[in-house]
């Protein structure tokens, strides 16, 4: 083959090795927003508030108002999860929650109860892992928004989240030797009737994005 021949073809290989990913501003301002937002969530506490019947009703004969009244601790973090996935995508969503991990385990304590990498070692550090198959499986059954694909998307997203958080908690337990009460009040203290707000918090927010995403499109053209 000839110089000349040869000279078109280097060229064409100098400008693909020349060739690099770009990422638009826009993309990247959205992404750091949504990793904000996140740690931002970890850190409100909401308080819900309903009435029960308490098991000693008719035994216990110094019952007050208090005792009917059943109050839940509720950090909206994966509501909000899903407000995100459901407005910017599940590419974006999931590149926010990587960078959240990545900054709680590396560099700032933005997790509920710290950072660092021990926190590894966390009974609910599965919660936080479960954020990542929770996404791809939510932002996979949100290509079409419909009524009914909102319904699954919200299901699947905060079930794989609880469940993923619960036997990862089950594995850190073993590996610690705790008691079986400790397991039993742990899972309803982070689960228990938390997994019904989520749901109904996700949905909201989740049908909220939908119009949001909407929105988004123009933006990002």
């Amino acid at each position: 083959m000839s110089e000349e021949a040869l000279i078109p073809k280097m060229k064409r290989i100098d400008k693909t090795k020349r060739k690099k990913i770009k990422i638009p501003l826009i993309n990247f301002v959205i992404v750091i927003f949504c990793t904000i937002l996140i740690i931002a969530s970890t850190f409100i506490n909401l308080n819900f508030k309903h009435y029960i019947l308490p098991l000693d009703l008719f035994t216990n004969k110094n019952l007050s108002m208090d005792n009917f009244i059943y109050c839940i601790p509720f950090i909206p973090q994966i509501p909000i999860l899903m407000l995100i996935c459901s407005t910017v995508g599940r590419k974006m969503a999931l590149t926010s929650i990587l960078l959240y991990i990545l900054i709680g385990l590396f560099a700032f304590p933005v997790f509920a109860l710290g950072g660092g990498i021990r926190y590894i070692g966390e009974y609910g550090f599965g919660y936080i892992l479960s954020y990542i198959p929770a996404i791809i499986i939510a932002g996979k059954l949100l290509d079409k928004y419909s009524f009914l694909d909102m319904i699954k998307a919200t299901l699947a997203g905060v079930l794989t989240i609880h469940t993923g958080g619960i036997l990862y908690m089950l594995i850190i337990a073993l590996i610690k030797h705790s008691g079986s009460m400790f397991i039993l009040g742990w899972i309803t203290a982070q689960s228990g009737l938390k997994i019904i707000y989520d749901i109904i918090l996700s949905f909201i927010l989740v049908l909220i994005g939908k119009y949001l995403h909407e929105g988004l499109k123009f933006i990002l053209k």
